[in-house]
């Protein structure tokens, strides 16, 4: 009887506190007849007074108090976080630099190491994003999801037939050589000293490698179009190369994050995981593309005709709950979400993912990556030593390897740098590939911080490396200057 007692008494006190967590949602919804555990108590041994009923000005007064207080202060980090986003992301786009890193600034700028400690009222800013963390988290995601929704859109766009035998060798030997060393040397150099909590040696190895070989889409076709290259053989190479990197590099990715879990996993467990994320990303490059297709161009589908972009979003969210069902990473089904709304012959719902582009780079994302920034603990969480390791080891076998695979295709000279410089920008994926990893208890802080500052720092050099090579009026591929010479001479021939 007395562990049956001491079980209940753990019990009712679990009970006390959970109803003076929830208290106020139980005044809203329940306003007649609320208990608090305090006061007398019943048979069972749990303390209870009954509150007297409220009349309406009493129940205004506590739902108005509630909500509003909730409310302002959501809304005030909302508020805070999407404007600094939107005014860094514009002074670095000003300096020609990818808006992606003004915005990890402004998360920076209002974390625990700038701004976070500042208070307003009886809060300080770190404090009040952690009371509001359910909120956040919630927009945080739909940020990632949105943003890995468009770049799965963008990829499928930018398949093309052109420049097969580049794009074959830089892809294959440029992102073959880093994926392959980091799963070799990978064992020797991560330990647990870069673990987070459900972090074992293959996720681990794993991500190292994801983390060399990675490339950018998102953040690169921004670079070329801020500098008007966009429609130059050289960015359609790279553009091949980084789309075909990505989509091998998520699968490995979702693999990791599928075997992710104790140090020591159940087989059955681990096999599970694997062998439903290898087939779902395989159904959603092959299958489920084709029957998504079908759905959209039926004549019974009434919604994608009426309301293309809610239609387009409902894609996003089914693919979603289908891969949340089966213990599929979320990001990886709205990559390939993305992938299946668009189709090559005809780009259906193109105004509609437009719309729902301005909405989500307009709010959601910026967001998303100001929270990035805001989760770098430069004072707790930061390590120089390991942050330049990482920089030089992993630029090095990046550039090394793309040169090799340039000179396979052919390149020489100046147009082997400019490859392995570009190719070497990590970008949104980068970020993206810490966000995910930390998310799962794969890494911790300390790696977080290194992968996020290396993404950063990558993409800006590579932006600035190509503005230097524009600005001396020297050609991206020599191929490039050819064809330029000869467009100006047939101009010319036309003219006379």
């Amino acid at each position: 009887m007395s562990v049956w007692a001491e079980w209940e008494g753990r019990v009712a006190s679990r009970l006390q506190d959970e109803i003076r967590n929830t208290l106020p949602i139980i005044v809203i919804f329940f306003p007649r007849g609320i208990h608090r555990a305090q006061g007398n108590t019943n048979k069972r041994g749990f303390r209870f007074r009954s509150l007297p009923p409220n009349n309406g000005q009493q129940l205004s007064s506590i739902h108005s108090r509630v909500l509003n207080s909730d409310l302002t202060a959501i809304l005030f980090l909302l508020l805070l976080l999407v404007g600094l986003a939107q005014v860094l992301g514009y002074g670095f786009t000003k300096l020609r630099q990818p808006k992606v890193i003004g915005e990890i600034l402004a998360g920076i700028i209002l974390g625990p190491a700038v701004l976070g400690r500042l208070q307003l009222g009886h809060f300080s800013l770190a404090e009040m994003s952690e009371q509001q963390a359910p909120v956040l988290n919630f927009v945080y995601w739909m940020g990632l999801l949105l943003l890995m929704f468009l770049s799965g859109a963008e990829t499928k766009q930018l398949f093309t037939r052109e420049e097969r035998r580049e794009v074959s060798w830089l892809a294959i030997v440029g992102t073959g050589i880093p994926f392959i060393l980091g799963l070799v040397c990978g064992p020797m150099l991560v330990g647990h000293a870069l673990a987070g909590p459900k972090g074992n040696k293959l996720s681990l190895v794993i991500i190292l490698a994801v983390a060399v070989a990675v490339t950018s889409v998102p953040v690169i076709s921004k670079i070329f179009a801020d500098l008007n290259i966009l429609h130059t053989r050289f960015a359609r190479i790279v553009l091949g190369v980084a789309v075909l990197e990505d989509i091998v590099l998520w699968a490995t990715l979702a693999i990791a994050t599928a075997s992710s879990g104790a140090v020591m996993l159940h087989p059955d467990r681990m096999a599970y995981h694997l062998f439903s994320t290898v087939a779902f990303f395989a159904l959603g490059l092959t299958l489920l593309p084709r029957a998504v297709k079908r759905i959209n161009k039926s004549k019974f589908n009434v919604w994608a005709r009426q309301a293309p972009a809610g239609y387009a979003l409902a894609v996003l969210l089914g693919y979603c709950v289908l891969a949340g069902a089966l213990g599929v990473n979320l990001v990886f089904a709205a990559f390939l979400a993305g992938f299946a709304v668009v189709h090559k012959k005809r780009r259906l719902f193109a105004e509609a993912l437009a719309a729902i582009s301005k909405v989500s780079f307009a709010f959601f994302i910026p967001v998303y990556f100001a929270m990035v920034g805001l989760k770098l603990d430069f004072a707790k969480a930061f390590s120089w030593q390991l942050l330049l390791v990482f920089l030089v080891g992993t630029c090095a076998i990046k550039i090394l390897s793309v040169a090799v695979a340039g000179r396979l295709a052919g390149f020489r000279g100046l147009d082997l740098l400019n490859l392995a410089l570009t190719t070497n920008a990590r970008g949104g994926p980068g970020i993206v590939l810490a966000s995910v990893a930390f998310d799962a208890g794969i890494i911790n802080a300390t790696f977080y911080t290194t992968l996020v500052l290396a993404a950063v720092i990558t993409s800006q050099f590579a932006g600035a490396w190509l503005e230097f090579v524009l600005s001396r009026g020297w050609p991206l591929l020599s191929t490039d200057k050819i064809e330029s010479e000869a467009v100006r001479h047939d101009e010319i021939t036309v003219r006379v």
